[in-house]
């Protein structure tokens, strides 16, 4: 399948112009030469290569959206959607890019200090800090409010103490964002936001990095437990002018995370349709192409058409976004659909590729494996719904 193939079905977008198209060609030569030949052995290892992060923080690739002036790339969630997608088509899983520029790096330019910008956001569009964000624990899941993990006023530090699971980029994060109760009798109002810079701290006791969790898909994706005990961070380490604002900072981010997984499940169901469409063409059963069937044409046909529906979903929401106007309920909607539909069309995909289908050497297998974690992370797709129902 070529590039420009693949792209075809985005290339409309009212977003896009001739930069970014120059951008898009630019992303997909780098992705194909400089990962794409390492995929199969980052599956198998687990975790992607550390230089990895560098070679993308050279091309450009990292921090798109944050301003030239700390180091990045000076563009918007335009630049961060491009490189989300042309990622998903090359079938990169490895690199979690949209956590470190398009999440962690969006907290320290909303709500950082200007030396914190000063002195993460550079290292970070460079590849030299990799960004994690610590939100969920084993007992939370998607309720926030509920987590445990404290950080507590000691001197001129904070005493951090929890546990926390699922962070992308956990084995090589090197800057964690800290989900934390600074005030456990708060509630939501007692929630922080503090970054830990771990190479000051790991070595030291109190911040134990736990295994690379193996998980069904995303293979390449390193995935990690974190244990804090009394883990100690400068003051000035807190995201915000004072503590107790963290729950309203993740719910003012939470919609461009959201996107962010719509826009990969968008491009995840177009990429599957595009293989699918060529081997119904080309595969034969009782004398005649699979595509000749009429079973085929009408599945198939119901699958462009959802497709076509979840672009155009996502173009709008990226447009909106764009002007400051995408809120919570349309983000989870376009959660939601976007990621219910790339598992329900993955599956009937890899169903025309009958037994071959169900081998990891096609790619339609992969595809399928790694589509089920998006209707949990982000948010569960029964959250988005429940915040969908406030507005009734």
């Amino acid at each position: 399948m070529t590039h420009a193939t693949a792209n075809s079905s985005s290339a409309t977008s009212p977003w896009m112009n001739e930069e970014l198209s120059i951008m898009r060609d630019h992303i997909a030569r780098f992705f194909n030469k400089e990962f794409v030949p390492h995929v199969k052995r980052w599956d198998e290892q687990g975790i992607v290569d550390r230089d990895a992060w560098l070679k993308a923080g050279t091309a450009g690739i990292l921090c798109a959206s944050i301003p030239a002036e700390y180091g990045g790339g000076g563009g918007d969630f335009r630049h961060e959607m491009i490189i989300e997608e042309e990622m998903a088509r090359a079938g990169i899983t490895g690199i979690g890019n949209s956590v470190h520029s398009g999440i962690v790096a969006h907290y320290i330019l909303q709500y950082g200090s200007e030396e914190q910008k000063q002195k993460w956001l550079p290292r970070m569009a460079s590849g030299e800090l990799v960004g994690a964000i610590a939100m969920t624990e084993p007992g939370t899941g998607s309720d926030l409010q509920g987590i445990t993990t404290q950080a507590k006023k000691i001197d001129n530090a904070y005493s951090i103490t929890g546990q926390k699971t699922f962070l992308t980029n956990g084995q090589l994060a090197n800057l964690i964002c800290v989900v934390v109760k600074t005030d456990p009798a708060a509630g939501s109002k007692g929630v922080s936001l503090i970054m830990v810079e771990t190479d000051t701290v790991e070595g030291h006791g109190g911040f134990v990095r736990g295994r690379n969790l193996e998980k069904i898909g995303l293979k390449a994706q390193d995935t990690s437990e974190v244990f804090f005990d009394d883990v100690k961070v400068p003051r000035e380490n807190l995201l915000g002018a004072q503590e107790g604002l963290g729950f309203v900072q993740l719910m003012e981010q939470l919609p461009q995370e959201r996107l962010i997984i719509a826009v990969s499940a968008c491009v995840a169901i177009e990429r599957a349709l595009e293989y699918t469409r060529e081997y119904v063409k080309e595969r034969k059963a009782f004398g005649k192409r699979i595509l000749d069937f009429q079973n085929t044409q009408f599945r198939l046909a119901e699958r462009l058409t959802e497709a076509k529906i979840a672009r155009v979903f996502v173009d709008d929401c990226a447009m909106k976004l764009l002007e400051g106007k995408l809120d919570a309920s349309t983000a989870a909607m376009a959660k939601w659909w976007t990621t219910q539909k790339q598992c329900e069309i993955v599956d009937e995909c890899l169903q025309f590729f009958g037994g071959y289908g169900y081998m990891m050497e096609y790619p339609i297998a992969k595809m399928y494996i790694d589509a089920r974690i998006q209707k949990i992370y982000g948010g569960s797709n029964e959250i988005m719904k429940l915040l969908i129902a406030r507005e009734l």
